[in-house]
């Protein structure tokens, strides 16, 4: 579901699994959580672990997954279930397939044609396939062009253009005296996760709702389009789900419970999370009719694209017929489960995962990240046969029907709620994968950690780390010297925190498990994204050729890993999570203020008469109804919790030193073992069981989907959004929360480290 890429590769033969090596001097600094002794140890065996992973592998099992269409609900995805599950017994690993039975809807009938305002014209609503990709040619398997869980509906309406579809588009609409109400509006991709599109349309009155690709975006204006180039060509359309996973992702009819057999089911009327009105994805060659055939205003600059047209509003004289008719079965996803007992914390659960469902072929997304992790799970196993056992149980994990709505992952963690709870470290996850960069998005109490694997990992092309790779690109990409000056000063690289868009989604916002989210991408862009030419040819041709990123996506997820199962104390860290905290609430004090002075202003400006149209003076802007301007909020409860986290890390990182000294002798204690439950059990500090409003699954405090963005973040959500939507009872509310749920953070970072200071 995430939209990353992968590259290069080589073949490493012969290597030996002695759990020793001569590299380790003795003197290197001590890894995060270890003694000296257990560090010089660690270290031996992850380089034997890093060196294991083979391009060459990687290639194959890219080759086999991706060979066919493997949605949820089709043979082949059950075949590659079984086949994945093949593997990890063959890699020596305990391994079983969980299933669990989900509402997934398919389509049956498609209709987009231009029945008034214009000459008759009919959407193919079809990709073509390519002579030279044997796998685009599978019709007969391959999923329609269509958005999953958009409701039933028939309609016929003038067509408004509404630029991305976000809610700043229709304030903007407002403002020119355009409303879409009883209108099907187009919008194009891009800006907003595709979900919010007709979800924003239908608060504004729309009854239809069409999504294309732009080339400006998603075409020819970014490069020669496929198979000439990487780009998506005219006729390519980008599948998706639209349900409103804001609300709670997973199965539509058993939200917060796993999607078992006998579980209890909501009718599909009272499903929240189907959208209002019915949606169809469409190709920038079959969106041009349409577009050409509007008139009205001329849309702002920044609201043209790259299709030959003069692109205007509307409404009409464009009339539009959308139709879409779903099946809508109960079926079956299957999550492969592997499984590496730990031997001294068996109940102390290290989590890998990567999906294997995929919209049509799946290359990309989700194959390139996937073969990683078998990968992995073949270097997990040949290091057991070489002696090595890790203290913590280690769950690999291949989940099923993530692309519709992170179903198979969703229904694990909420059947698994309550052991996932007392028993799960940290989820590490993946998605796709591609040449360039390691990104690293994630829990802040495990950043440090983060940076401390990439500083361990070399890039295939450059040698160097991917750390340090990664801190050049961001130096020179600061926009500020300020800026500059921190990213070379500051020990640790910052990582971002978790939207959603993948399946970490339920494990951190739902089950308050720390999670990290990895993978590398920047240097390989392209538009295939949920089309049938996401396969094997484009991937061998435009990709990660050699699958050498591959190979380096094994080596951080297999590290990682490794080093938190085989920890004496946990690697968290809180300095530079008080540190991003204290960032946040200085946003939010700025947003508040922002907030107050543009209320201020436009009132101003609505008295002043000052609403006239700087693109088109024939058509002047509607002046919108003046604000309440609100109160100043009392962020104190906030203030004075962040400044509470601080002492408490200071207090932490002091009890480490202390630890540290001696070679880390302390470290090896058996009295650790309190320590490390506290360290668990600090994720789920910043979790309440009301979770936030007006949407209680997600229960995290500090990270979540928008409301009306999808995937990207919002941090802490409940106080950022009740501002931004200018509910400022609720904002003061949300403070008051927060604030007490940081508190309880720093208290039990202050127990954790008395726990340590005192461990013998």
């Amino acid at each position: 579901m995430n939209r990353r890429s992968i590259v290069a590769g080589m073949l490493f033969a012969g290597v030996s699994l002695a759990p020793f090596g001569s590299h380790v001097i003795a003197d290197e600094q001590p890894l995060f959580g270890y003694s000296a002794e257990s560090s010089r140890t660690e270290r031996q065996w992850e380089e034997k672990l890093r060196a294991i992973p083979s391009p060459e592998n990687l290639r194959s099992y890219m080759q086999h997954l991706s060979a066919r269409p493997h949605n949820v609900g089709s043979p082949y995805d059950k075949e590659n279930a079984e086949w994945i599950l093949a593997k990890f017994k063959e890699f020596g690993l305990e391994a079983h397939i969980e299933q669990f039975d989900v509402l997934y809807p398919t389509p049956k009938e498609r209709v987009i044609e231009l029945v008034d305002g214009g000459p008759k014209f009919v959407a193919t609503l079809q990709e073509p396939p390519v002579p030279q990709d044997l796998t685009s040619n599978q019709q007969n398997e391959q999923l329609p062009t269509y958005h999953a869980y958009s409701i039933d509906g028939d309609v016929t309406a003038p067509l408004v253009y509404v630029n991305y579809g976000v809610p700043e588009d229709y304030e903007q609409l407002e403002r020119m005296g355009v409303s879409v109400k009883g209108a099907i509006v187009i919008a194009r991709y891009f800006h907003s996760w595709r979900g919010i599109k007709p979800k924003v349309a239908a608060e504004h009155g729309a009854i239809g709702c069409i999504i294309y690709s732009d080339p400006h975006e998603d075409g020819y204006v970014q490069g020669d389009t496929f198979p000439n180039g990487a780009w998506r060509p005219k006729d390519g359309v980008q599948r998706g789900s639209v349900a409103d996973m804001p609300i709670y992702p997973g199965d539509p009819l058993t939200p917060g419970v796993g999607a078992t057999k006998n579980a209890k089911r909501l009718d599909i009327k009272d499903a929240a999370t189907i959208t209002k009105i019915p949606v169809l994805p469409i190709s920038y060659g079959d969106a041009q009719p349409l577009l050409a055939a509007m008139a009205g205003r001329v849309a702002p600059e920044g609201w043209r694209g790259g299709l030959g047209v003069t692109y205007h509003i509307g409404p009409g004289p464009a009339k539009v017929h959308l139709k879409v008719i779903s099946n809508w079965p109960i079926k079956p996803v299957y999550d492969v489960i592997a499984k590496i007992p730990g031997s001294a914390f068996p109940d102390e659960w290290v989590i890998r995962g990567n999906h294997h469902d995929a919209w049509v072929n799946g290359a990309e997304d989700p194959t390139s990240g996937m073969v990683a992790v078998l990968e992995e799970a073949r270097a997990f196993g040949e290091l057991l046969k070489s002696g090595w056992k890790p203290k913590r149980t280690i769950i690999l994990c291949a989940w099923d029907g993530e692309e519709p709505g992170l179903l198979g992952s969703t229904e694990f963690a909420e059947e698994h709620y309550d052991d996932l709870r007392a028993h799960a470290v940290a989820y590490v996850n993946s998605d796709s994968n591609g040449r360039g960069y390691l990104g690293v998005e994630g829990s802040h109490t495990l950043e440090k950690f983060s940076n401390d694997v990439a500083h361990d990992i070399s890039d295939p092309e450059t040698k160097l780390s991917v750390w340090k790779r990664d801190r050049l690109r961001e130096i020179a990409g600061a926009k500020s010297a300020d800026q500059r000056k921190e990213i070379r000063e500051r020990a640790d690289l910052r990582i971002p925190a978790l939207g959603s868009g993948s399946d970490y989604t339920a494990f951190l916002q739902h089950d308050g498990v720390a999670s990290l989210n990895i993978g590398f991408g920047g240097e390989d862009g392209g538009g295939i994204y949920h089309s049938i030419y996401d396969d094997f040819y484009w991937y061998t041709h435009f990709s990660d050729t050699d699958f050498v990123y591959g190979r380096a996506l094994a080596q951080t997820g297999g590290t990682a890993v490794m080093r938190l199962a085989d920890a004496e104390l946990l690697p968290f860290e809180f300095g530079d999570f008080a540190d991003t905290v204290q960032t946040y609430v200085k946003e939010l004090k700025a947003l508040s203020q922002k907030t107050q002075d543009d209320i201020r202003e436009r009132n101003r400006e609505i008295e002043e008469g000052v609403f006239k149209a700087t693109d088109d003076p024939r058509h002047p802007l509607v002046a919108p109804a003046a604000d309440t301007v609100p109160p100043h909020l009392n962020f104190a409860p906030l203030e004075n919790a962040t400044e509470e986290l601080a002492r408490s890390a200071g207090e932490y990182r002091k009890a480490l030193e202390q630890a540290n000294a001696n070679g880390g002798a302390q470290l090896a204690s058996a009295s650790l073992a309190d320590v490390n439950h506290l360290l668990i059990e600090s994720e789920r500090k910043l979790t309440t069981s009301a979770g936030l409003p007006n949407r209680p699954w997600f229960k995290h405090q500090l990270y979540a989907p928008g409301f009306y963005t999808g995937y990207a973040v919002k941090t802490v959500p409940a106080v950022r959004e009740a501002i931004e939507q200018k509910q400022w009872r609720q904002a003061d509310e949300a403070i008051v929360v927060v604030g007490g749920v940081l508190r309880d953070e720093a208290a039990l970072i202050s127990s954790a480290a008395a726990k340590l200071a005192a461990a013998k």
